[in-house]
C-alpha cells in the first residue's frame, strides 16, 4: 500500500489531496509542515537578495507594502506589519537612511507621516517582487485556479476577523 503523502520523484507533487478527516492531527501537521518549508524556498531567494543589501525581512515587507500602498502612513504600516513600534522605527530609519523611502506630512493630518518608495527602494523592490512573483507563478500553475482559489480561502482563515477588512482593502488597489 502507497503513502498518500509521499512525493512522486517524478511529478515532484506534495500531495493527493486532503483527505475526508483533513482536520486530524496527521493533516493538520502535514499543512504546517508544507507551510513551513514552502515559505522557506520561497523567500529563500528574496533573503539572498536581501542579505546583499545588508537587510532582512522586516525591511521587505515594509517596502513590499510601501510599494503597494504609496503615502501609507506609519500608523498602517504598523498594523499590516504587526510588530512593535520599536522595530518599526528601526525598519523605517534603516530605509530611509539607505535612500530608500522618503516621508511625507500629511495634508490634512500634519502629524501623520506618509511613507513612499523613491526610485531606487522601487527598483530594490521590484527585483525583490519579481523572484517572489516567480516561485508564486510557478506554484500557482502547477496547483491550478480552483487550488489557488481554495489556497487562499485557508490563508484568510488564518488572519484575525478584524484584520480582515485590511486585507480586502489592499485587494482593492491596483498594481
Amino acid at each position: 500500500m502507497s503513502d498518500p503523502y509521499a512525493i512522486d520523484s517524478q511529478d515532484r507533487s506534495a500531495s493527493i489531496g486532503a483527505s475526508p478527516l483533513f482536520l486530524r492531527e496527521d493533516e493538520i501537521r502535514r499543512g504546517a509542515e508544507l507551510l513551513y518549508f514552502g515559505y522557506t524556498r520561497l523567500t529563500k531567494s528574496i533573503d539572498e537578495g536581501l542579505a546583499e543589501q545588508g537587510l532582512g525581512r522586516a525591511h521587505h515587507r515594509a517596502l513590499y507594502f510601501i510599494a503597494r500602498k504609496p503615502d501609507l502612513t506609519v500608523g498602517e504600516l504598523l498594523k499590516f506589519l504587526a510588530i512593535t513600534k520599536q522595530s518599526l522605527g528601526r525598519v523605517l530609519s534603516e530605509l530611509s537612511s539607505r535612500g530608500l523611502i522618503e516621508t511625507r506630512t500629511g495634508q490634512v493630518d500634519r502629524r501623520q507621516k506618509l511613507l513612499r518608495l523613491t526610485s531606487n527602494g522601487a527598483a530594490l523592490e521590484g527585483e525583490l517582487f519579481d523572484a517572489l512573483r516567480k516561485g508564486l507563478s510557478r506554484a500557482y500553475t502547477k496547483a491550478g485556479q480552483d487550488s489557488v482559489s481554495g489556497f487562499w480561502r485557508v490563508l484568510e482563515g488564518l488572519i484575525p476577523e478584524e484584520d480582515l477588512p485590511m486585507i480586502a482593502a489592499l485587494r482593492d488597489l491596483k498594481g
